[in-house]
Order: C-alpha cells, then sequence, then structure tokens
C-alpha cells in the first residue's frame, strides 16, 4: 500500500464493491523508534487507497478505515466515559499516525463523497495474536514457565492501566456491520463493558497456571508515556 501506482492498479483492475482496510502498523511500541515508518504505513498507505477508489470511476465502492481507541490517548476521569467527540489527545507516534489515516478518510468523503466509513476499536483479544502483546506475552511466559524453559519470575510492565476488552470474533462481526449498515462519513465506536486492569487480567492468567509464577515490573517494558 506504499506504492500508489500499484495499489491504484490492483483498485481500477478489481472494482472492489468493499474494502476492508487493515493494512497498517499495529504495534504500538516500535513507533517512538520507527515514526516515519508508521506515518508512511499508516498515513500514505491509506491516502493512496482512497486515491485508487477516488480514480477508479467507481463512486459506490465502501471502504471501512478501522481506527484506534489510542487516538484518545490520555482521558482525564472527567471525560469518561469515551464518546465520538471526545478530545484527542495522542500520546505515541502511532496514535497521531490513526489520527491521521482516520482525518484523511473523512477528508475524502467530505470532498469526493467517498463511502468512508470510521470506526474506532478498542482492545481486542483472541487466539494467535502475536506474543508482542501484552495479554498473549504474559501467556506466553507461563506457558515457557510449566513447560520448565523459563524461571518462574515473568518480566511485565506497566500493570494499572485499565482496558475495555472485546473478543476478536466479535470485532470482526463489528466491523461487518459498520460496513454493511453503517452511513459513509459517520465515526463508530467499539468496544464492550468488560473493564480490566492489567494487573487484574494478569492475575487470572496466572490462576489457570498449575505453577507457581512470580512477575516482575521491568522498565524496558514499560512505554515512554
Amino acid at each position: 500500500v506504499t506504492d500508489p501506482l500499484s495499489t491504484q492498479r490492483l483498485i481500477h483492475r478489481l472494482q472492489p464493491d468493499w474494502i476492508f482496510h487493515f493494512a497498517s502498523e499495529s504495534f504500538i511500541s516500535p513507533s517512538w523508534d520507527h515514526p516515519h515508518h508508521y506515518m508512511t504505513v499508516n498515513y500514505t498507505g491509506t491516502l493512496n487507497i482512497l486515491e485508487g477508489i477516488r480514480t477508479s470511476g467507481k463512486t459506490s465502492t465502501k471502504i471501512l478505515i478501522p481506527g484506534s481507541a489510542e487516538e484518545y490517548g490520555e482521558v482525564s476521569e472527567e471525560n469518561l466515559p469515551i464518546v465520538p467527540d471526545t478530545p484527542l489527545n495522542p500520546v505515541n507516534p502511532y496514535a497521531v499516525t490513526k489520527i491521521a489515516q482516520d482525518l484523511i478518510g473523512q477528508v475524502y468523503h467530505k470532498s469526493y463523497g467517498l463511502n468512508v466509513i470510521r470506526t474506532r476499536a478498542f482492545n481486542h483479544e483472541g487466539p494467535r495474536r502475536e506474543n508482542v502483546f501484552g495479554i498473549p506475552w504474559y501467556a506466553y511466559q507461563i506457558a515457557r514457565i510449566e513447560a520448565g524453559k523459563q524461571s518462574k519470575h515473568m518480566e511485565v510492565g506497566y500493570l494499572d492501566d485499565r482496558r475495555n476488552f472485546t473478543h476478536v470474533s466479535d470485532m470482526v462481526r463489528a466491523y461487518y456491520l459498520a460496513l454493511n449498515k453503517g452511513k459513509p462519513g459517520e465515526l463508530y465506536l467499539i468496544g464492550s463493558d468488560l473493564i480490566y486492569s492489567m494487573k487484574q487480567v494478569l492475575q487470572k492468567l496466572i490462576k489457570l497456571s498449575n505453577k507457581k509464577v512470580n512477575y516482575k515490573i521491568v522498565k524496558s517494558r514499560i512505554r515512554p508515556t
């Protein structure tokens, strides 16, 4: 998607009815080390897709641009619960790229009438998630401890974050419904009422283990913000 010509040629050839745009960098931590790369993939890649649709001659194509709750960033207690109009206050480079992606989608809807539907999803978890993320990282270490391949001390980062969790299969259904039923130009938040701190999640996973497991907070696993 970072190659505008090949992206345009593909869209012109396929003439798609729907596009679910999931081609993005989504792991937050490396965005501090690679902010330019994240902007190139997340913003420029989205722009290339939108240009491909605009120049394809098929104005009926619907495109889902999935954003992230990370766009809201640091939210004070008085601004909870988060709603679509909650001010954006990003605290990492990844979130900035998602805001840019979100807003250019809205620009192409307003300027060219493209059928852009935007979402902002809260945390979602499920099978086969890479262990660079929090919960699978905990589970991966517990599995290694149970297999005797790691000491009984897990390494974790900041644990006091309170997160809103949705199962990935429910998130997929929500994306489908957003594109199938949603109104172009609108923004939809996707989340649940399941609120846990990361410490609570870690403790639940440890209780599932048949081994005694301890954990320690490691500075290298704590994000700058």
